[in-house]
């Protein structure tokens, strides 16, 4: 039998509201969750998501992996994995 390992993973939420998770659209409107296996990748997309006065205060929130990717999949939210190998900038306009 195969031991399952759990890792953390690191969202981006609204300040102090770990419930209010960030989440950018896709070209036909649909809202994603990123979901960065790196923290540095995820301060570095927070810091940029700073640069941009149209978004409320944020942070990086930290969690299993099987939580939120479950929370996603029960919820019927569409979810992406940002690993090292990807660079996400935030979009310039809100929808």
């Amino acid at each position: 039998m195969r031991a399952v390992t759990l890792s953390n993973m690191f969202i981006v939420t609204l300040e102090n509201h770990p419930e209010g998770v960030y989440s950018i659209y896709d070209d036909r409107k649909e809202q994603i969750i990123p979901i960065f296996v790196e923290e540095e990748d995820a301060e570095r997309y927070l810091w940029m998501l700073e640069e941009d006065d149209d978004y409320p205060a944020m942070q990086i929130y930290e969690i299993e992996d099987d939580t939120i990717i479950n929370a996603c999949v029960e919820k019927g939210h569409k979810f992406t994995i940002i690993t090292s190998d990807d660079f996400l900038i935030p979009p310039k306009d809100l929808p």
